[in-house]
């Protein structure tokens, strides 16, 4: 066995993890959500999808800062300790490995599962569903695992076919609107009655956060990135803004192919039907397949991280048994151990998402959310980041060392505020989850030497 990664990938797949990552899923799967919180209102709508991608732009680009200087295994990680220390960046690393990477990667096949049985017309919490969905867990692990450059391929492949549908949409939708008056009609409807704007818009932006979230995870291959302190930064920024003027686009050519209501009524069959009423029930159906495709893309790159998560530990020296973890396999150049434990984690957290939100309730008051609140737990960890940055950084020019890293701070705050106004208890319950999760990291902290054969 080797314990070091190869150079195997280039600027393209790097821009199409950050873009493939992050689109995919949460535009279809949390447009009803944005609609209901608002309460039909689209021009607030819209106002939370601009507001979290300004967000993911100026993180992103304080993190692209970042990938300048520093490059080791896993970009966060490498990040947090070069900045914070290396305690943080351990149980940051741990966070990662245990919880972040394997509840979105859960998240996402339960979400591509769901829209093939939108397609079929099955059930989206039964039995076929969730079969669907642990098979498309295994599917995606497999192919990261054995064969990682076929992976960051396909990763290409699923972001290309996966603009289709949001970029036919976003053009025709809007042109479709624009003649009929559709547009214009959900954008001039007030708000039902009951819904505050401003609560409407915060629980709007923690639900846009699934949307957005998963740029970071292109971070966990930076130590497998040719040219990782050029390209990174590159794929970061680039990535970035592709994401957000798709999305609003997007988002304003739904509202020109169905009206709002039908939309927040319509639930998981809210995308086919726009899809049906602007291209006909044949072109639309043919282009919700490619819907499934995306968010089986978007289940691919997250698997990429998910992968390597405890390996990003181990070469460290640091976890449970760090020298099984920082394995490498000599055929395939994958940390298959690390593999192995990412796709257990996910598997749990994908009965866990059951469990908490798809059924009566399994756990009690202990339910929460994990497409959301993992996310918000993450935009508070960044904050150390950004105040040590300022902090150690004295080369660094005012905007770089001072301007975006306040920006960057005031938007996780806001991020932070936005997840306790619209979860308020079920936060308090994820965070006792969370503190036992992360306690059970202290005894295998300390780093131990690692001989590789």
């Amino acid at each position: 066995m080797q314990s070091e990664l190869k150079k195997k990938y280039g600027l393209i797949t790097a821009i199409a993890m950050v873009v493939g990552i992050v689109i995919g899923s949460g535009v279809f799967f949390k447009a009803e959500a944005v609609l209901k919180a608002t309460g039909g209102n689209m021009p607030l709508g819209i106002a939370a999808w601009a507001i979290v991608g300004l967000i993911m732009i100026i993180c992103s680009f304080s993190f692209a800062t970042l990938a300048t200087k520093y490059e080791k295994v896993n970009g966060i990680v490498d990040y947090s300790e070069m900045t914070v220390g290396k305690g943080y960046a351990y149980y940051i690393g741990w966070f990662m490995a245990v919880i972040y990477n394997p509840t979105l990667t859960s998240v996402l096949a339960w979400v591509s599962a769901r829209y093939l049985c939108v397609l079929l017309g099955w059930d989206i919490t039964g039995g076929n569903c969730m079969v669907i969905a642990a098979f498309f867990l295994i599917a995606s692990y497999v192919m990261n695992a054995l064969s990682p450059i076929l992976a960051g391929k396909f990763q290409v492949t699923t972001t290309v076919i996966k603009l289709v549908p949001l970029l036919l949409m976003a053009v025709v939708g809007t042109i479709v609107g624009l003649a009929n008056g559709m547009t214009v009609e959900n954008f001039s409807k007030a708000a039902v009655e009951g819904t505050s704007a401003g609560g409407g818009l915060l629980a709007s932006v923690v639900a846009v956060a699934f949307a957005y979230e998963g740029w970071i995870i292109a971070t966990s291959i930076n130590a497998e990135l040719r040219d990782a302190k050029k390209n990174l930064p590159i794929a970061l920024t680039v990535g970035a803004l592709i994401v957000v003027f798709i999305y609003i686009f997007y988002y304003i050519g739904l509202a020109g192919a169905v009206p709002t209501e039908t939309l927040m009524e319509s639930g998981q069959n809210g995308a086919k039907v726009a899809f049906m009423n602007i291209f006909g029930n044949v072109w639309g159906t043919l282009i919700f397949v490619f819907v499934i495709i995306s968010c089986l893309g978007t289940l691919n790159g997250l698997m990429m991280g998910n992968c390597r998560g405890m390996y990003a530990l181990a070469v460290r020296g640091q976890g449970p048994a760090p020298k099984m973890f920082s394995q490498v396999d000599k055929s395939t150049n994958m940390a298959t151990n690390s593999s192995l434990l990412g796709i257990l984690l996910a598997g749990f957290w994908l009965m866990y998402f059951y469990g908490a939100n798809l059924t009566d309730p399994w756990f009690g008051p202990f339910c929460f959310d994990t497409s959301e609140l993992p996310i918000i737990t993450l935009y508070a960890a960044y904050i150390p980041v950004f105040v040590c940055f300022m902090i150690k950084e004295k080369e660094m020019g005012v905007f770089r060392r001072f301007v975006m890293p306040i920006l960057s701070i005031l938007s996780c705050v806001f991020m932070v505020y936005a997840a306790i106004v619209a979860h308020r208890m079920a936060v308090v319950y994820y965070l006792i989850i969370f503190v036992v999760i992360m306690l059970i990291a202290i005894p295998f902290r300390k780093p131990k030497e690692i001989k590789a054969k």
